[in-house]
């Protein structure tokens, strides 16, 4: 039984195999580095990287499920990078929250500007 469903994921379109397989896997390191990240400074976080990576993670998540065959393996890794993410940009948010509150200065203003010109954000992207 075990020898069966080993032989069927051998075979499989996007088994191991395949380059379909083998990129999802590798993919899983940005959403490892993403939850070792967790215990970054808020500060540090960067708006652009996790922006980009929740994107991502949304975008290739549903195409991995829209493809035939179904690649289970992508749709899985890109929801894992959409989700951290998400808490990544949520802790950024709530530190800025916070810390801009406390300051009464402009949330962005710190991290982008130190000649006291607020630079827009969407500048960066």
């Amino acid at each position: 039984m075990a020898a069966s469903k080993l032989q069927a994921l051998w075979n499989h379109p996007a088994g191991p195999k395949t380059i379909h397989f083998w990129a999802p896997t590798f993919k899983w390191g940005i959403s490892i580095a993403n939850i070792a990240d967790f215990s970054k400074p808020p500060e540090k976080i960067s708006y652009p990287q996790q922006i980009v990576v929740t994107i991502s993670g949304l975008i290739w998540s549903r195409y991995g499920l829209v493809i035939t065959p179904k690649n289970w393996n992508l749709s899985s890794v890109n929801f894992a990078m959409a989700g951290t993410g998400i808490c990544q940009l949520t802790r950024k948010i709530r530190y800025v929250k916070i810390t801009s509150s406390r300051h009464k200065r402009h949330p962005w203003k710190d991290e982008y500007d130190d000649d006291d010109h607020f630079v827009p954000f969407v500048a960066f992207l």
